[in-house]
């Protein structure tokens, strides 16, 4: 699949960059397949509504590309000439958002639809104050965009091509100034202007052409790839929290595997995930196996409408990058579970720097680490204890990830799901034969299953990365 979507990179193109025109291509209603029935009844009202009000209105964007490609929208955004505050005159269930980029939010019970103002281009020459209106850095990132413009002005503000498309429900036109449907009929991303400035703009630019090949399984066109690989660096320079939240599109919408593969090859992880990154260059067969699995098992859960967790997938993102730090620690003296605990916790701080995820995933996230070192510890009444653990199912979850990435952990997978489903008397005899298991070996391998303090962790030597 991936060479599918890279294909395109090799492929001749007429022309160097794509601009949109000032009068667009009009799709009246018998030249395509979309129907204002296929939309969201309280986007329509919104767009009819200020289209009655004296302004221009559209659906815009996503739900248009999607629907065209008979998918099913996430969410149906409108476009319109009315400022956000006088769309916000026209509905009293709206409230202004953002300052970045001003938007305005209807809502309708649980739905919301985005409603935004037509922009236009940043001027040229900026003076240094910053304004409400517009504001760029030294490198040309975009600050603020606020500066508001005409319809033809909105379409060469969009991204890609693919979401120029305006769909007015009223006439059932569809208004195309980039050539759009051509790209979405051939199977391209596309950027509108010139891919170096437009990524320079705003860099997140770059992990939205890989989100939107690998969810609509698309090719990125050849120029609009060519300058991401060296202006992949600038991505250190996003807020981290702005970070996380594209980090969850990424890999939490069902295509996390090949968003993966995507991001390395184009060198967009390592901004995102330095520390993994390192690990990836040092043991590349395992944290490949390992982070390739769990985005695959992500995905599966999404397709089958199963709920994910951003802790478990922050957790399998990031291990690779731990059991070296643990390994180190401990050949300082430092009890295994302290140094799991000390390794988590700096590595956690690190990554923050880069994708801000919050506490509440991170402690779910050292949790399911912590249990790792202490899963092998089944004496007694440690086994109970620790499947009533909160945190258990995440915990052996993972420990069958880490197997199945090939960390040797002398059956502790298949020994735990063999408890789990024993009555109690099996699992007292379960727990008897760890111990004579011990005794008969004497000081071989599995007494360190029971000497918790001499004993390395499971995934040190598989998991980590050579010196």
């Amino acid at each position: 699949m991936l060479k599918k979507l890279f294909q395109s990179f090799r492929s001749p193109l007429r022309t160097p960059r794509q601009h949109t025109r000032s009068t667009p291509v009009v799709l009246n209603s018998n030249q395509h397949s979309l129907q204002r029935s296929q939309f969201s009844r309280h986007a329509v009202s919104i767009v009819e509504r200020l289209q009655n009000a004296g302004y221009q209105a559209y659906l815009v964007g996503g739900c248009v590309r999607d629907l065209m490609l008979q998918l099913d929208p996430k969410d149906f955004d409108v476009a319109t000439s009315a400022t956000p505050e006088q769309i916000r005159a026209e509905f009293r269930n709206a409230r202004i958002i953002g300052r970045r980029f001003k938007l305005v939010h209807i809502h309708f019970g649980r739905e919301i639809i985005e409603v935004a103002t037509f922009r236009a281009n940043h001027p040229e020459e900026e003076d240094d104050e910053d304004t409400n209106q517009s504001s760029r850095n030294s490198s040309g990132r975009i600050l603020r965009d606020n500066v508001y413009g005409t319809l033809e002005d909105d379409a060469q503000r969009r991204d890609f091509t693919i979401n120029a498309l305006y769909y007015d429900p009223v006439t059932e036109r569809i208004l195309d100034y980039a050539n759009g449907v051509h790209d979405i009929r051939n199977r391209l991303i596309r950027l509108i202007g010139d891919p170096e400035q437009r990524y320079k703009e705003d860099p997140v630019r770059m992990l939205r052409a890989v989100r939107f090949a690998a969810k609509l399984n698309f090719g990125i066109e050849k120029h609009s790839m060519l300058p991401i690989r060296p202006l992949a660096p600038m991505l250190r320079d996003i807020p981290a929290a702005r970070l996380f939240e594209e980090s969850l599109k990424l890999f939490l919408s069902g295509h996390g595997e090949i968003t993966f593969e995507m991001l390395v090859d184009l060198e967009l992880f390592d901004p995102l995930f330095p520390a993994t990154a390192k690990a990836l260059e040092h043991n590349p067969t395992y944290t490949h196996t390992l982070v390739s699995q769990a985005l695959a098992n992500t995905d599966l859960r999404v397709r089958q409408d199963k709920p994910v967790t951003p802790a478990f997938m922050f957790a399998a993102l990031l291990w690779p990058a731990l059991p070296h730090r643990v390994l180190r620690l401990q050949e300082r003296g430092v009890p295994p579970i302290t140094a799991m605990q000390d390794a988590a916790h700096d590595l956690i701080m690190e990554q923050c720097r880069s994708i801000a995820i919050p506490k509440r995933f991170t402690l779910p996230i050292r949790e399911i680490w912590d249990m790792q070192e202490r899963l092998p510890r089944r004496s007694g009444k440690r086994a109970d204890q620790l499947l009533d653990h909160p945190r258990f199912r995440a915990a052996y979850d993972f420990l069958l990830l880490r197997e199945s990435a090939g960390e040797q952990t002398d059956g502790l997978g298949q020994w735990w799901t063999d408890y789990q489903d024993a009555n109690e008397s099996e699992r007292r005899d379960m727990i008897r034969e760890l111990g004579s298991k011990a005794d008969d070996t004497g000081s071989g391998p599995r007494k360190r299953r029971r000497s918790g303090g001499k004993r390395k962790r499971a995934g040190a030597e598989s998991g980590g990365y050579d010196d």
